[in-house]
């Protein structure tokens, strides 16, 4: 029985589970003993809860800890607050005894609505009919609740629009407070046909092998006209990519530009086009953290006016991860009014949705052309 920290595990979770063990005619101590420190229930017939802590630690990033486990079935709360590392290393962990007692592996969560890799893997699948055979989504309301308090319900009524639709009404498409772009913007991006083209960018976001997405755009002013994506590419891969549509469609280095950060340097380095370094000053002096939160603000500003269309071909799956990534652009410390605007942390949003945004960063380095008064025009070489 696991959740994101063990402390609200016990404050919360654990609380009901004696309700339930109550309604069961389970008496603790007598049917069962609870140990808090090691995080143990075990019942009178030797079979054993253990209770335990799937936050993402830095000093533990890949679960480690849970390596030597073998447990028969799992179940986590909340488990929107963990990261779908944690969740699949916990599910490889269902093995004990299985075969003895001709028992199917199951892991069971349960959330409320939120953005994340729970709304990618299990609600959109469920509701455009594409979920997997081994998976299952099942919407609950609270009205389905038939021991809940007619307070809890007014209390929710009672809340702002957003968290009750979330809460009360169980809309998983709602924007958080903290939200840069409307989702019904985000959306429109791939019907905003009325967009007009013009001159010819490429953006892209390095990867070599397999350590995340590589991702190559080509523009035709703010048109994504063509998508590329490539799961393991070596840096030599992406430099002929990006050569090719350069010869094609004969666009000047100067309005061409990848992220110069890790590998990416290379890529820049050898073809003389502009590098993106994230964490470099915002441009004009603008009251950004740095410029990669400058070209997401402005990246937001151009989405909410309808000014980007994706024309390009796509599958169903890349659709969907736009989106998920696209939403994941939230402003940080927005309670700070003296301090730059921020967004997000990278960790944060892989932490959300299961995997690096990619894509979304490939998009964004096109506003470098719009704040950058050169406008992609001028290059130093």
């Amino acid at each position: 029985m696991g959740r994101s920290k063990l402390k609200t595990l016990k404050e919360t979770t654990l609380n009901t589970f004696y309700e339930v063990c109550k309604i069961q005619g389970l008496i603790i101590n007598q049917h069962y003993v609870v140990n808090n420190i090691n995080g143990v229930i075990r019942f009178f017939n030797g079979s054993e809860v253990l209770m335990k802590d799937l936050f993402s630690y830095p000093s533990d990033p890949n679960f480690d800890e849970l390596g030597s486990l073998e447990i028969t079935g799992a179940f986590v709360d909340e488990c929107n607050q963990i990261s779908e590392l944690a969740w699949s290393v916990v599910k490889s962990r269902i093995r004990y005894k299985l075969d003895e007692y001709k028992l199917i592996p199951k892991i069971l969560g349960t959330c409320n609505p939120s953005k994340g890799w729970i709304y990618t893997n299990y609600y959109l699948p469920e509701r455009n009919k594409t979920i997997s055979k081994e998976k299952k989504f099942l919407q609950a309301l609270v009205t389905d609740n038939p021991f809940v308090s007619r307070f809890y319900i007014d209390n929710l009524k009672a809340l702002p629009k957003n968290l009750r639709d979330r809460l009360l009404l169980g809309k998983w498409e709602v924007s958080d407070v903290n939200d840069l772009c409307d989702y019904d913007n985000i959306v429109n991006l791939f019907t905003n046909s009325f967009v007009l083209g013009g001159e010819y960018y490429i953006t892209a976001d390095i990867a070599r092998m397999g350590a995340d997405k590589a991702v190559i755009l080509l523009w035709s002013g703010l048109i994504i006209k063509e998508y590329y994506e490539f799961d393991k590419s070596k840096t030599t891969d992406i430099q002929n990519a990006i050569t090719t549509l350069r010869m094609k469609y004969k666009i000047p280095l100067s309005r061409i530009i990848a992220d110069e950060d890790g590998v990416g340097g290379g890529v820049v380095d050898s073809l003389r086009i502009k590098g993106f370094v994230n964490n470099s000053k915002a441009l004009g002096n603008e009251n950004y953290q740095n410029l990669k939160t400058q070209c997401y603000y402005k990246l937001a500003e151009c989405i909410n006016k309808a000014e980007i269309y994706i024309e390009a071909e796509i599958s169903t799956e890349q659709r969907e991860r736009i989106i998920s990534e696209l939403e994941q652009i939230k402003a940080d410390n927005t309670d700070s009014s003296d301090s730059k605007l921020k967004i997000i942390s990278k960790a944060q949003i892989k932490q959300n949705i299961g995997h690096s945004p990619d894509i979304s960063d490939a998009i964004a380095m096109r506003m470098y052309f719009l704040i950058n008064p050169y406008n992609g025009k001028y290059s130093i070489l």
